[in-house]
């Protein structure tokens, strides 16, 4: 079993990653803000209060780990103005983990990121654009700071996220041709990392989740 840090960990993806590597036997570092305030209870999980954006913070929370899943996130309140939080935190975490000789890092980026960009609807992408325009340019600076590293990574790029239980029911899109949008739970999104940290099939790829 690995020692798993989850950056982002106090919601969404981030949290439901935690429940899902705990529950596949995984000890887990939750690593948030407000991780004192994570309502899971488990003889695995190590809650870490910590700023993904102090280089002490992450530095720190790495001590030990095997596998790193950064799934974080921005409120919607701040999608229109500029976001560069994705990028900053990547900045440190990179170094940080070649540093530690930690090479497995699964990033949960978004349908929309990097070269799967093209795929998305002549109809969706002006609203993408206003919308999501700013986070995704700074989640494309993020994939490609960590593609430019030494590490072993996976991006994961689900479609537009649905709350709900894991189905197990969702496609796994890794050839451009197949990109596409689609709605899936978050709950199925970490059920996907949780299977990339127990047998690695997408090292140095990216796919895009949809149910």
């Amino acid at each position: 079993m690995a020692h798993v840090l989850v950056i982002g960990a106090s919601k969404g993806i981030g949290l439901e990653t935690v429940k899902a590597a705990l529950a596949a036997g995984h000890r887990v570092r939750a690593f948030a803000r407000s991780a004192a305030d994570i309502a899971v209870s488990d003889p695995g999980l190590e809650r870490f209060s910590g700023d993904a954006l102090k280089a002490g913070d992450v530095a720190a929370s790495l001590d030990g780990i095997d596998v790193v899943v950064q799934a974080l996130g921005v409120p919607a309140s701040k999608l229109l103005g500029p976001v560069s939080l994705f990028s900053e935190a990547t900045n440190l975490l990179v170094p940080a983990m070649e540093r530690a000789g930690i090479r497995r890092i699964v990033a949960v980026t978004g349908f929309g990121t990097g070269d799967s960009r093209a795929a998305i609807g002549l109809l969706q992408r002006v609203p993408f654009r206003l919308v999501f325009g700013r986070a995704y340019d700074d989640k494309d600076a993020q994939e490609m700071r960590i593609r430019r590293s030494t590490l072993d990574w996976t991006f994961v790029r689900p479609g537009v996220l649905t709350p709900g239980t894991a189905t197990g029911r969702y496609k796994v899109l890794s050839e451009p041709k197949s990109w596409r949008n689609g709605l899936i739970a978050r709950a199925d999104v970490a059920h996907f990392i949780v299977g990339e940290i127990d047998r690695p099939a997408h090292v140095k790829r990216a796919v895009v989740l949809v149910g």
